[in-house]
């Protein structure tokens, strides 16, 4: 017993540590909140869309020495809001509007980088993340723009939920659709931008669907589907962070692994619509009575 809980609690004698397991919970909670509307939604597209988007501004702070987080939102927010308004203004459909807007900015960020010459190192840390190298302004950062997003989320709970379910009634309802949407673009922005210094721009799409899509093949209620994603999300930072130490893995790339895992178990067991269970209603349903 003793053995076991030194192996428990050795990884976390390190500061850094610590600070990896705080903002990868933080990260592991929120993602799979909002990761919920984008899996309701079918806004998978959009969301790695903004993962990329944001670029540029990371690549701005990156060069000027500010913290990252603070020009992937700048970035994010602006994309988000801008996605919106020429969405609802233009002939053309949404998907079309993101792809646009997704690869010109995610070739200015390039660009941006490749003025420094070794960009290939740069963009490593930025598309990979470096969640063992968080700071503590990192980490104030992250869970305050985390809390903001949760609050968001609890505040907005119904309308979103309407929102998300009968996008009709809620123009029956007379909801501001255009302002509730912009909201949600906006904090799926945020959770990413949030996201980054734990796995990157890369992986952070994984982040925010996986977890949410195990969750959605357990439940279709918006709540427990959200508590259940929240769970999956942590547990997978958890078990992730521990392979990054006893593996010496990547640590972001661990936490995706875990949660893919996850979702591939839940995919071939679930209760309801698990690979398992539908393999065996199908032989039930051809079973002839005699």
């Amino acid at each position: 017993m003793s053995d076991l809980l030194a192996w428990l609690t050795e990884p976390f004698q390190y500061p850094f540590m610590l600070r990896a397991l705080w903002a990868s919970m933080v990260v592991g909670v929120i993602c799979p909140v909002l990761g919920t509307y984008v899996v309701l939604r079918g806004m998978t597209f959009l969301g790695d869309a903004l993962a990329h988007i944001i670029l540029p501004g990371v690549v701005v702070a990156h060069l000027l020495g500010w913290p990252l987080a603070v020009g992937a939102l700048i970035a994010g927010v602006l994309a988000a809001l801008l996605i919106a308004a020429i969405s609802r203004r233009a002939v053309i459909r949404e998907d079309t509007v993101v792809g646009v807007v997704f690869a010109g900015a995610f070739a200015l960020g390039i660009a941006l980088l490749s003025l420094r010459g070794n960009y290939a190192i740069d963009l490593t840390h930025i598309l990979f993340g470096n969640l063992l190298g968080v700071s503590i302004a990192d980490l104030v950062l992250t869970s305050v723009l985390g809390l903001l997003a949760l609050l968001s989320v609890v505040v907005f709970y119904k309308e979103f939920l309407v929102l998300s379910f009968d996008p009709v009634l809620a123009v029956t309802l007379r909801l501001p659709v255009n302002w509730l949407q912009n909201l949600l673009f906006v904090l799926i922005a945020v959770v990413i931008v949030v996201s980054i210094q734990v796995v990157g721009v890369a992986l952070v799409l994984a982040m925010l669907v996986t977890p949410a899509a195990a969750a959605y093949m357990l439940t279709r209620r918006l709540w427990p589907m959200m508590v259940l994603g929240a769970a999956f999300g942590v547990i997978s930072t958890i078990i992730g962070l521990y392979l990054s130490f006893y593996v010496n893995i990547a640590s972001g790339p661990a936490v995706v692994l875990v949660e893919t895992a996850i979702f591939g178990l839940v995919f071939i067991f679930s209760p309801q619509r698990g690979v398992v269970r539908t393999w065996l209603r199908r032989r039930r349903n051809a079973v002839t009575p005699t």
